[in-house]
């Protein structure tokens, strides 16, 4: 089995902020959730955000930024258009297996499709309640690998797994061999 964290690994960027600032075209009311995207995507990144911060921050700001958008259009359609424009940015690297699974703090109800056109069986993802929409689960931080093993067990057998991030090392200390990936680098680190 493979794993693979998904945003700066497959897609080339980070495909929640890119889904953001394309529904800005939709309905520029969204923009006036940018500083506090940005806020939270910087304190991700530099792992500089508790969990309780991320869980609370993304779940305000998810849901408002979503009922934003449901005013002028469906998300479904919003996300199948932002895919047709970008599956462009999926890295040439990446060669599916049956196995293949990805491993993201991103949401099923975006990644999901991008798995979809890829041929991806398997998502470990954050979710979202389709008829509230309210975070249903921050696939963020100690609770990847919580939910991996909760959803494959706890003998799971991860041959490989590719990130971009020290953070994920609960996820490295697992594998029997994992890579950290830069742009379309790619290095062994176990």
């Amino acid at each position: 089995m493979r794993v693979f964290d998904f945003d700066g690994i497959i897609y080339d960027g980070e495909s929640l902020f890119d889904l953001y600032l394309f529904s800005a075209k939709y309905n520029p009311k969204v923009l006036r959730y940018i500083a506090s995207v940005l806020r939270y995507a910087i304190k991700y990144k530099l792992g500089r955000a508790t969990f309780d911060q991320m869980e609370y921050g993304v779940g305000k700001l998810c849901h408002g930024y979503l009922s934003e958008l449901a005013e002028s259009l469906e998300f479904e359609e919003l996300v199948n258009a932002f895919w047709d424009q970008n599956m462009k940015h999926i890295k040439p690297w990446y060669e599916l297996r049956e196995d293949d699974v990805i491993l993201t703090a991103s949401f099923d109800i975006t990644v999901g499709e991008a798995c979809r056109r890829l041929g991806v069986q398997h998502l470990v993802s954050s979710t979202i309640d389709g008829n509230t929409l309210n975070v249903n689960y921050l696939n963020f931080n100690t609770n990847k690998p919580k939910r991996f093993r909760e959803l494959y067990g706890d003998n799971v057998r991860v041959d490989e797994f590719y990130t971009d991030s020290r953070f994920d090392q609960p996820m490295i200390d697992m594998a029997r061999r994992a890579y950290m990936v830069k742009g379309n680098k790619i290095h062994q680190v176990k």
